[in-house]
């Protein structure tokens, strides 16, 4: 393996490069846990996949917004090191799938080149920012929100108060009311606003997907710009102390609202405010980089199918607020484009337009800045690269997560069904090419990465067993989720769940009857007002599992029989309770609280103190077998179990020395006596931990 010490000239990515070498280097020796070894490469976007013995990378894309030159780096790596194929996620990021892992810092390095990054696309960390595609076009917006975006992404890249937190945090924004960044399923939404000429956002909490989807709560109506990244470092300080770590089944957000509510988490917030190191943080808009638009001089063409073009126009087309300019919508079908179209792309929108593409939240591709002249220009050029299938963001364009192809999680493939549905309503139901009512999406297992429990019409990966044990692939089908706007949502009923094999009828069964009986309504309408127990006649009939031929046996894309396999997943991280391994990271933390201090970083040494303190109870506490569920609960059994049994002295109570993290303001002089005492804290006990062992044998 390469070194990279001379290639990368932001020494702070320099580290992070070398060190995920290095950690390489030692798990191939055997000196490093499987499980920390996880750990620290999924918080570098490093992705284990179906398929054993390679890697998914998730290139880490803020807001969507990915300039030409970006790409085109993008290609030259996923050429290099994968198979040239680009899949876009919901979450506005780009995977590239079969890499091999000791090729993995090369290829960081690489994109470093261009401004692009790994670092946090996947593990127990800040996501991707996600946002409005149209941000800073939208006709509807009050002010672009791409700044805000921009700088929320900034100041939490590498804030260690972010990077092992219990679960994934999920963070988007919304241009206007329309809410097209889906606040509500987010731990944090911000829907723009203006009010009394301040810019501001309505404030969204605790929303997400997955098996149990929880409405995200209203936590601000309005909330002045600068006041959203204060907000959000000490909700992510409440989420790390109290948020479940043991089940991953209960370590979201969302769970830790449900239990103590929208007051109690409040009550919890305002504890943490001393700890926040900035109490106003103004994002100056103005010095966000400016559009600059090719100018260049209208080629001429000519359009040979002209029905073709205007219905493209009439699909794919977006309105912009900028006069004169349009935005292009192209639909790729399932996320998925390659890096020969992909390149040409890119050179196109830099000769042509603004030099930058955005990845939507529905796998798709917007350019930005086309003039209205360059339309039929365009088109043509996009028609050589197969991008003008029409129907951006319509009812054709259907949703779907990789599913079986590379996920652990996959149940069943979501793919393959996902391209049989487009096929019945491309031959079927033409007319819902031009439908922007009927949203379609699909997952192939429970944790909705296809957001299938917030579409109109879902489908959700499962399995289904006979009488005589046999077991075939499946769907359950879900009706009556949408996007309600201005942080109101609904999520989708499970109805019934049926054969995968019979997904295509039950489309044809669902549209039919909105097709005679929807009278004008909108699909959401139209299903609050029929119910769940009306669909559930409709599609009765295709639950029957007693009647299977054995074509069902067999999944979408594949021609062999159906064997259910689920792997370990790891977008949602890993527990590490390996008692000698925490201590090794108790005393990482504290050398970075010390290079912290050295960079008059103070709130940043004091959380790693703070972790370091955290980790090392947790490693005595994992010794007696003891629940290690919340930092909280570790800080409080700490005390129960080794203070107040007086097994290990301390002056005073561990809560009181811990938590005076949320009691002092983060100056240099608590940042360093705090890191003497985190220095105290290990040395005394792994001295305990010594003795314990020398006892033991």
């Amino acid at each position: 393996m390469q070194s990279f010490r001379t290639e990368i000239e932001n020494p702070i990515v320099q580290k992070d490069i070398i060190e995920l070498e290095a950690k390489i280097r030692q798990f191939h020796d055997g000196k490093l846990d499987e499980e920390k070894f996880r750990s620290l490469r999924l918080a570098r976007g490093v992705y284990g996949q179906r398929q054993e013995g390679v890697q998914m990378i998730r290139i880490k894309l803020p807001y969507g917004k990915v300039k030409s030159k970006q790409l085109l780096r993008i290609c030259d790596v996923s050429d290099e090191y994968s198979r040239g194929r680009l899949h876009i996620t919901t979450r506005q990021d780009i995977q590239i799938h079969y890499v091999d892992l000791n090729r993995t810092p090369e290829l960081w390095a690489e994109l470093e080149k261009d401004d692009v990054t790994l670092r946090e696309a996947c593990g127990n960390t800040v996501r991707n920012v996600t946002a409005s595609e149209t941000a800073g076009i939208d006709v509807d917006e009050p002010f672009d929100v791409s700044p805000y975006a921009h700088a929320l992404f900034e100041y939490f890249l590498r804030n260690p108060i972010s990077q092992e937190m219990g679960r994934k945090f999920k963070v988007s924004f919304s241009s206007s009311d329309a809410d097209t960044g889906l606040s509500y399923m987010h731990d944090l939404g911000f829907i723009a606003k203006i009010e009394n000429g301040v810019r501001g956002f309505k404030v969204m909490l605790g929303g997400g997907l997955g098996s149990q989807p929880r409405h995200a709560d209203e936590l601000y109506s309005f909330l002045p710009t600068d006041k959203i990244i204060p907000l959000m470092d000490g909700v992510v300080r409440v989420f790390d102390r109290y948020g479940e770590r043991k089940s991953r089944a209960k370590a979201r957000m969302k769970f830790l609202l449900k239990d103590i509510g929208l007051d109690g988490f409040k009550e919890l917030l305002e504890a943490e405010q001393k700890a926040v190191p900035v109490k106003t943080y103004p994002i100056h808009y103005e010095s966000y980089p400016q559009v600059k638009v090719a100018n260049i001089e209208t080629p001429s063409v000519e359009v040979q199918n002209t029905k073709a073009f205007e219905q493209w126009k009439a699909t794919n087309l977006v309105p912009q607020k900028q006069e004169g300019y349009v935005a292009i919508g192209i639909k790729v079908l399932l996320g998925d484009f390659y890096t020969d179209k992909a390149r040409e792309l890119a050179r196109l929108v830099e000769k042509y337009a603004a030099g930058e593409l955005r990845l939507s939240l529905r796998q798709n591709i917007l350019i930005p800045y086309v003039k209205e002249e360059l339309i039929p220009f365009f088109y043509v050029e996009l028609e050589k690269l197969g991008f003008v299938e029409a129907g951006y963001n319509k009812a054709l364009d259907i949703t779907a997560c990789p599913g079986t192809d590379t996920c652990n999680l996959g149940i069943s493939s979501s793919t393959g069904i996902a391209d049989e549905l487009e096929k019945v309503i491309k031959a079927e139901y033409p007319q819902y090419i031009n439908n922007p009512d009927v949203v379609i999406k699909i997952s192939g297992c429970m944790n909705a990465c296809g957001q299938h429990n917030m579409a109109n019409i879902g489908f959700q990966g499962m399995s289904v067993r006979t009488k005589d044990k046999l077991v075939a692939p499946a769907l359950q089908v879900l009706l009556g989720g949408g996007n309600l706007g201005n942080g109101q949502g609904r999520f989708a009923d499970k109805v019934v769940k049926i054969p995968s094999k019979r997904g295509p009828q039950a489309l044809r069964l669902i549209l039919n009857d909105f097709e005679a009986n929807g009278n004008g309504a909108s699909f959401v309408d139209y299903y609050a007002e029929k119910g769940e127990h009306y669909f559930y006649d409709i599609l009765k009939v295709l639950t029957d599992v007693d009647n299977l031929t054995p074509e069902d046996f067999i999944d979408w894309g594949t021609t062999e029989k159906y064997k259910k396999e689920i792997g370990i997943g790891e977008c949602a991280g890993v527990v590490i309770d390996l008692i000698a391994t925490l201590f090794f990271e108790s005393q990482e933390k504290i050398e970075n609280a010390e290079e912290a201090i050295k960079e008059q970083k103070w709130a940043a040494s004091i959380y790693y103190s703070y972790t370091s303190m955290v980790n090392s109870a947790k490693a005595l506490l994992t010794a007696e077998n003891v629940k290690t569920n919340t930092h909280a609960g570790i800080i409080k059994d700490f005390d129960t179990t080794f203070v107040e049994s007086e097994k290990i002295d301390f002056i005073g109570t561990f809560t009181e020395l811990v938590l005076q993290l949320n009691k002092n303001e983060p100056t240099e002089v608590f940042a360093k006596s705090y890191l003497e005492d985190a220095k105290q804290v290990l040395a005394k006990l792994e001295s305990f931990r010594q003795l314990e062992l020398v006892a033991d044998k």
